[in-house]
């Protein structure tokens, strides 16, 4: 019979203080590390977190952006037409005493005997149709229409009889007189 005797119990004491030492750190060591982990998921979730307010903000200033660009492109479409509908006005506005002074020199050079069955105008150019009592009478006419400051030289395109009338087409350009008011007193003038 063999019995074994420990003569050392502080052996076995220290062993196990030693592996409770060991369990205990261990145990530490996984809840620093579970903390730990925590902690940098933490972290890196408000930085996410974050990231994801400030990509927030930057699609509502670039909305806000967008809606500033299409508001501008809407006021200078507009500005466009408006810009477009002056030129027009101003066309207008400069035409407008040309056509007076057109319409005056056209009734003050009708000769006798000669009468316009149409007038079209189209740019600076005038296409008449007219009726004269012979070839004289459209002579006499595309030499009054030539001696008005404000036409040109009058062409003739046709001439055929009609009705014991002499029918014509003529075309003149136009332009307006450098001093409207010496266009006026020649116009006048007998």
């Amino acid at each position: 019979m063999n019995i074994d005797i420990n003569l050392l119990p502080w052996r076995e004491a220290r062993r196990q203080q030693r592996s409770q030492r060991f369990y205990l750190a261990l145990g530490l060591s996984a809840l620093v590390g579970l903390g730990g982990g925590y902690g940098v998921n933490w972290c890196y979730e408000r930085q996410l977190v974050a990231q994801q307010q400030r990509h927030e903000l930057i699609r509502q200033r670039t909305a806000e952006l967008d809606r500033d660009i299409r508001t501008v492109s809407e006021y200078e479409a507009r500005l466009d037409t408006l810009e477009r509908r002056i030129e027009v006005l101003r066309v207008l506005q400069a035409e407008r005493p040309q056509t007076v002074h057109v319409f005056n020199a056209l009734a003050a050079s009708l000769e006798q005997g000669v009468h316009y069955a149409s007038l079209q105008r189209e740019g600076d150019q005038l296409r008449l149709t007219g009726l004269a009592e012979d070839n004289h009478r459209v002579s006499a006419q595309l030499r009054a229409l030539e001696a008005s400051p404000v036409l040109d030289v009058p062409v003739l395109a046709e001439v055929e009889a009609a009705e014991g009338e002499r029918r014509f087409d003529l075309s003149v350009g136009q332009h307006m007189p450098e001093d409207a008011d010496e266009a006026r007193r020649q116009e006048e003038a007998p």
